[in-house]
Order: structure tokens, then C-alpha cells, then sequence
């Protein structure tokens, strides 16, 4: 594998002001690009990749052991932390949230909270959850955020501006203001720059599908793409799922390797994977998918 030479990410974090109809496990990479092409140039916006968006709980939290700053921080999931090593990257891109306090409901909070407006599912822009009568508040409520994350073919085009970034919308229904969220964060990372000591301390490593890695798309143009052999020995160790991107209201139907598992690297390169990995591998990867994380063991 080949190291990319553009290796800056804008890092984003948008608050969820009204709820979303859309994806249940993320926002696409695509549907992120869609909504910031109705506020950018066309030349600006051909150049733009984008990660799709993870869903954050705004709770206090804990690093966890393999991030570079220790400690808790109240509200953890409303900010963008300091990052100075690859692995601080994905402390908002899991979705089982394990930077979550012991003390808060965490399997609640794991659990993207669901309202029916019209007939449709819709996924709550905040969580409300009871308390016991003997406790001061009677209620609490978490704001919900999105995570992602933009690389471009040039790289005087990031950082975009926050005036750019925020007051769009994504999901379904937008014309009634679902899926509507206003910028919170934002910070430039040089992925050279990150310290990959971690990475290059052990001979042992998985691959974590962060989001799927698509094998075969309907989308014109595109080819097929194999199993990469570095993280998959059999077909049968692994999960797939069927997904759609939506173009010009037309869907395309995309066979990938599911999002969530995690399979053994059997590669020999885990640095320049990991590097490769955040601005994604495979097809359809401008539009988010195809994202690793390299863990040691």
C-alpha cells in the first residue's frame, strides 16, 4: 500500500438541533458531502472527501487507556480533544461510547433513543431519561452529536470555515427542519504529525471495520473490489450487509463487509496502513466508507 501524500483531516463535531431520519447506525460520508455542496463552490467541493458521521452522546467521560491524555472531563462527548497520537483519533468513532463514566446509564446512552413523528422513525437530538424522586433533578437530558471528518485532493482547501460548516441539515424530511445541527467543534490534525509508537511496539494486530468496506456497488463507473488480503483469510469469518447511497434520487445498492467486527491484520505494514485507513480504502471511499482502525495486540 501506498502513503497518500495529503495527510491533513478537518476534524468536525455538529450538534443535532432537531431529529434526524435517516441512516440508524451513522450519517454517510455521502450524505455529509451532499448537504455541504449546497454552501461550497463546485471546484471547492469535487476536491472534498468526507467520513461518514458517528453519533456521540454530549456526557462526561474518562480517556481510555490507549489515549494520550488521562483523566475525566465533564461532557467529554460535546468537544473535540487535543490529538497527538493515532489512537486519539477514535475516541468519538465507536459506537459502544466506552469512554462513558461507569456511573452514567450507559447501556441507555448506547442505544440511540427513537420517536415516531408521522408514521416515521426518527432518531431523538436528545435522550431524556427519569430520575428517582429523592434526587435533586427529576430528569436528564443528553444532547446528541455528530462526529466526522473531511480530507481534501488539495490542501489549501481546509480548513473550511465555520460559517461554511454550520446551520445545515441531514437526513430525510429536511423541508419540515428534521436532521437540522449547528457546528460545536472543529480542529485541523496533521496525520504525520501523530505519534504511531503504539502501533509500532507489538508484531500482532486486528483491523476494525469502522464503517463498511464495500465489495460490489451499482454506482456506474465503479469496479468490484476484493477482499483486501491483509485482513481476511476466509469469507466465512466475515459479516455483510447491503446498503444504499442515494444520487441524483436515484439508489444505488452496495454489497459491503460490515461496519462494527474486527478481523486479524495479516499484513506486514501497520503504520502505513493506519495512515492509508483514515482517509479510507475501496470503493465509494470519498463518500466515507472503507475507514480501519489497526489495533495492536
Amino acid at each position: 500500500m501506498e502513503t497518500r501524500p495529503m495527510t491533513r483531516i478537518q476534524q468536525l463535531l455538529w450538534e443535532l438541533r432537531m431529529d434526524y431520519i435517516g441512516h440508524p447506525y451513522y450519517v454517510s460520508g455521502n450524505a455529509i458531502l451532499h448537504a455541504l455542496g449546497q454552501q461550497l463552490d463546485y471546484e471547492t467541493h469535487k476536491g472534498l472527501s468526507a467520513s461518514h458521521g458517528v453519533f456521540v452522546p454530549g456526557q462526561f467521560g474518562t480517556f481510555p487507556e490507549e489515549h494520550s491524555l488521562s483523566g475525566g472531563r465533564p461532557y467529554l462527548g460535546s468537544g473535540l480533544p487535543d490529538v497527538e497520537a493515532y489512537d486519539d483519533l477514535f475516541i468519538h468513532r465507536q459506537a459502544s461510547h466506552s469512554w462513558l463514566l461507569e456511573s452514567r446509564a450507559r447501556d441507555a446512552l448506547n442505544t440511540h433513543d427513537l420517536r415516531i413523528h408521522c408514521g416515521h422513525p426518527v432518531l431523538a437530538h436528545e435522550t431524556i431519561m427519569g430520575r428517582r424522586p429523592d434526587q435533586r433533578k427529576d430528569r436528564q437530558t443528553t444532547k446528541w452529536y455528530i462526529h466526522a471528518y473531511l480530507h481534501a485532493d488539495d490542501p489549501t482547501v481546509l480548513p473550511l470555515h465555520a460559517d461554511t460548516l454550520g446551520g445545515t441539515q441531514f437526513g430525510g424530511k429536511r423541508n419540515y427542519g428534521y436532521g437540522e445541527v449547528t457546528l460545536k467543534d472543529t480542529q485541523m490534525v496533521d496525520l504525520d504529525e501523530l505519534n504511531y509508537s503504539r502501533l509500532e511496539k507489538t508484531d500482532t494486530y486486528l483491523i476494525e471495520l469502522v464503517t463498511p468496506f464495500v465489495l460490489e456497488s451499482e454506482y456506474p463507473g465503479t469496479k468490484d473490489q476484493p477482499i483486501p488480503w491483509w485482513w481476511a483469510e476466509d469469507r466465512d469469518d466475515l459479516r455483510f450487509r447491503e446498503e444504499k447511497i442515494l444520487e441524483q434520487r436515484e439508489v444505488f445498492r452496495l454489497q459491503t463487509v460490515d461496519h462494527g467486527q474486527v478481523v486479524k491484520y495479516l499484513g506486514d505494514r501497520p503504520v502505513e496502513t493506519a495512515k492509508n485507513a483514515l482517509t479510507r480504502v475501496g470503493s465509494h471511499s470519498r463518500y466515507g466508507f472503507g475507514e480501519l482502525r489497526v489495533k495492536p495486540v
